[in-house]
């Protein structure tokens, strides 16, 4: 019997391979609408065509540089599909990409997505794509195209995954860090809103080893599940620190405390002249980073590179504009403290004080 003998009357169709071209056309009517409400100057966000446009000059820059970066939301993936919840997975997504644009002293202007899955849920991923723009809105980036990608045979049964791209820009001359950083500057950190879209491998190792499950209440968090105080998303700091840059509040570097903690990602901003030193019982660590350590076993320094232990991100400022900036970002919603300084560098780029609220 030859291979043609085994075919369908009318041969094979795409569908049948695992690929539906119709759902594939519906979840982009079903996401236009969200799509639209990031509209902002510049973009007019509607998607459909084979590329999506910026108009700079109509966005009020005269001589810009952009910036881009692109990131993942890792596996914090996981728990959004293993409890079904995926509306909020997105605006992690945006977060990883916008936070590292501001951090250069960037406006973000736009974002991609690139959404790829086994077998595509029309419901599931407007969900998702609505989370996209709800951190779009939050940023203030207009989302202008993406891609979805249905791979049968790539991803095992509801599994998915996300990358985003974003692009901004500064006007030339303005782009962080500044040269004037000196030992002297004060650190100002941010809040979290938890654990953010880092460290989820470990998370659920010990999600894993304390036996709670999804479902239950959070041992940490009184009132809400275990998944969704863990799906809890990244804060996005792009427009209380787009506002502190614009009134010239001394900021002179920004650094976005992700995958590898305090101790790799503050010395990506500074001049290997300088070293961070941080008191941390001054940091406001929030209780579930409390209940990783205890229940992972971990020591501080292992959080420390690990997660960001409750300051997502770290601002360099000049002293005498500290109170300012903490002023500042309090009373735009944040939650601002001064947390330590510079200092000439004599060892390591990055010391601590004190001892985390573990």
């Amino acid at each position: 019997m030859s291979d043609a003998q085994n075919l369908p009357p009318n041969g094979l169709s795409y569908k049948q391979a695992g690929v539906d071209i119709d759902a594939g056309n519906a979840l982009v009517e079903a996401i236009k609408p969200a799509v639209r409400s990031t509209r902002r100057p510049g973009a007019d966000a509607e998607i459909g065509g084979f590329g999506g446009l910026f108009d700079l000059k109509a966005a009020g820059f005269v001589d810009p540089i952009l910036v881009a970066a692109n990131d993942g939301v890792g596996t914090k993936l996981k728990i959004a599909i293993d409890t079904g919840n995926h509306r909020t997975i997105g605006q992690d997504l945006v977060a990883m990409c916008v936070n590292d644009i501001i951090v250069q002293g960037a406006e973000p202007l736009f974002f991609l997505d690139y959404f790829a899955t086994g077998k595509l849920d029309v419901a599931n991923g407007t969900a998702i794509v609505e989370g996209i723009a709800e951190g779009c809105r939050i940023a203030g980036c207009a989302l202008i195209g993406g891609e979805t990608a249905e791979m049968p045979g790539m991803y095992h049964g509801k599994d998915y995954d996300l990358a985003g791209f974003a692009v901004g820009a500064a006007e030339r001359g303005t782009l962080l860090p500044r040269a004037d950083i000196a030992a002297g500057d004060v650190l100002v950190a941010i809040a979290s809103s938890g654990v953010h879209s880092n460290g989820y491998s470990l998370v659920r190792k010990i999600v894993e080893i304390s036996g709670v499950d999804w479902y239950l209440e959070a041992p940490f968090q009184p009132g809400v599940t275990l998944s969704e105080a863990l799906l809890t998303p990244t804060r996005i700091y792009v427009k209380p620190l787009l506002s502190a840059l614009k009134a010239s509040i001394g900021i002179k570097a920004l650094a976005h405390i992700t995958g590898g903690g305090f101790i790799d990602n503050i010395p990506r901003v500074l001049p290997d002249t300088l070293a961070a030193d941080i008191d941390l019982s001054q940091v406001m660590v929030p209780t579930v980073f409390a209940w990783l350590a205890r229940v992972g076993g971990m020591d501080q320094r292992e959080m420390l590179r690990t997660f960001n232990c409750g300051v997502g991100m770290l601002c360099a400022v000049a002293p005498e504009d500290a109170e300012g900036l903490v002023a500042h970002l309090n009373a735009a919603g944040e939650t601002a403290t001064i947390v330590g300084s510079l200092t000439e560098r004599t060892g390591e780029p990055v010391t601590f004080r004190g001892a985390l609220a573990l």
